[in-house]
């Protein structure tokens, strides 16, 4: 138990930015996530299974994918430090998802149940308010990407990614951010010596 309490000052400090938690909340944010680890390269979520439980990365890196019928796997989302990462529809509707999330170093993570979600919810609302904001925040993202990704060049992407998470380009290799461009890792490393010149 001492080991998830100090795990979750973390996630309780992330939660103060947002409004002070009273004590009360302190401890339901306590008892309400459990403290996982993950090894380099193993699930968190796999594809045909349902999605249980909502993430915060305490440390290290997960992806968001999904593999097409080629084989070709497309990146949705990275998370590093203090990052969330589910798939939403998965999670709340209970239904089995089509993809996978995995550690691209070893991870540790604080994790929620739907149900204890709800309960958090219930007994604290002001984590309804607040998980609002960070749905909103995630649809504002997803909605700016696919904008980039139908009105911009490889080439452009590849200048908004590097400069919008400059701390991820020595983090994760030009194979995952070639996936999460839609470009092959010869075509990015092409991209990159011409935007180095």
């Amino acid at each position: 138990m001492e080991d998830n309490t100090a795990a979750t000052d973390t996630l309780i400090n992330y939660f103060n930015t947002f409004f002070a938690l009273t004590a009360e909340e302190k401890e339901l944010v306590v008892s309400s996530f459990q403290l996982r680890r993950y090894r380099k390269h193993q699930y968190v979520l796999q594809e045909g299974n349902n999605c249980q439980h909502f993430n915060f990365v305490l440390q290290g890196c997960l992806r968001m994918y999904q593999i097409d019928t080629r084989g070709n796997i497309h990146i949705l989302q990275f998370a590093i430090e203090q990052w969330w990462v589910n798939d939403l529809h998965s999670f709340h509707k209970n239904i089995a998802s089509n993809l996978n999330i995995d550690a691209l170093e070893d991870t540790q993570i604080l994790q929620i149940t739907y149900q204890n979600l709800i309960d958090l919810y219930e007994k604290a609302p002001r984590f309804n308010q607040i998980f609002r904001v960070l749905t909103e925040n995630a649809y504002i993202g997803i909605q700016k990407r696919l904008l980039l990704n139908i009105s911009s060049t490889a080439e452009e992407r590849y200048i908004h990614f590097a400069t919008t998470y400059p701390y991820l380009l020595n983090r994760i290799s030009q194979v995952q951010i070639a996936g999460y461009l839609g470009v092959t890792p010869e075509f990015l490393s092409r991209l990159r010596k011409k935007t180095i010149k």
